[in-house]
């Protein structure tokens, strides 16, 4: 017969199996992160299942979704075995060992002109970024994979494997290059001629102004696409449109008087910043990126 400790310390690594699967939202995600086949990470959370008498996830085609039971525990032992792993890889490799990346993610150009050199100070301490740029939908797909640390979405995600908490409040107004917009802009109608510059063809920031400022329903099609707000500023100073963008992509053409103003109107967007459920609390980086 087997010895099994009264204090449970036996059952670690199903524990440890356990916050892998919540933490990304798949067994094969886990599994990458633990450095296991999908096969052995499978038999441990079935262990620890059989052990607590319960299931913990829901298995399906798109992964595994965690029972309330499961968050609650996650969120109970999350930060003790994250203490844990820091004091066992503080002892065993000394402060001479690089620290891991962060591994964050978010579009190109709020990484490139916000986020990046908000966190400067940062690396230039010694914490070390890998940056991914890329849409929403796909970053937060490798945050649950456990391929990314923190992701700076445009829209908070769905399901309890990501945690998400707001960041900032973006403002976008309408702009274009002078002369090429009759000035104000009362109504969409004004636009009637202008060509549209948008981030993708469903033009997601556009119709959410016209819905916004407009109080109508965007049913053009855009003259030019492109998913980068930095890309859609140029084309707007070169004269090819009008394009919504946020305050922080206007800032530098409005000293330069590059910009003419369509419309004084603007709309806000809440912009989130998402981390694995099976984090207590986001990586360091998160209060530089402007967090209170």
């Amino acid at each position: 017969m087997g010895h099994r400790s009264a204090d449970g310390l036996d059952r670690l690594p199903l524990w440890r199996a356990f916050l892998a699967v919540h933490a990304s939202g798949s067994l094969s995600g886990a599994a990458r992160t633990l450095g296991l086949t999908q096969p052995a990470v499978t038999a441990q959370l079935r262990s620890l299942e059989e052990v607590l008498g319960e299931r913990l996830f829901e298995r399906s085609a798109r992964g595994v979704t965690p029972t309330p039971r499961a968050d609650e525990l996650a969120a109970r032992l999350a930060g003790p075995f994250a203490a844990v792993a820091e004091a066992i890889g503080g002892a065993g490799a000394g402060d001479d060992g690089p620290h891991p990346p962060v591994r964050l993610g978010g579009a190109a150009d709020l990484l490139a002109e916000v986020v990046v050199p908000a966190l400067a100070p940062l690396v230039a301490a010694g914490v070390r970024l890998q940056v991914v740029p890329g849409s929403s939908g796909a970053l937060v797909d490798s945050l649950r994979a456990g391929v990314l640390d923190l992701v700076v979405a445009s829209e908070r995600p769905r399901g309890r494997s990501v945690l998400a908490t707001p960041l900032t409040d973006e403002t976008f107004i309408l702009v274009a290059a002078p002369g090429v917009v009759p000035t104000p802009v009362a109504s969409p109608d004004d636009l009637g001629a202008v060509p549209l510059l948008a981030y993708a063809h469903d033009v997601p920031i556009l119709r959410r102004y016209w819905r916004h400022v407009f109080g109508a329903r965007l049913e053009r099609e855009p003259a030019l696409t492109f998913p980068d707000l930095r890309a859609l500023r140029e084309a707007a100073l070169a004269g090819a449109g009008a394009t919504a963008l946020p305050l922080h992509a206007c800032r530098e053409a409005w000293r330069a008087d590059g910009w003419s103003t369509c419309t004084r109107a603007t709309t806000r967007r809440s912009t989130p910043c998402s981390w694995s459920a099976g984090r207590e609390r986001p990586p360091r980086t998160w209060n530089a990126c402007g967090r209170p």
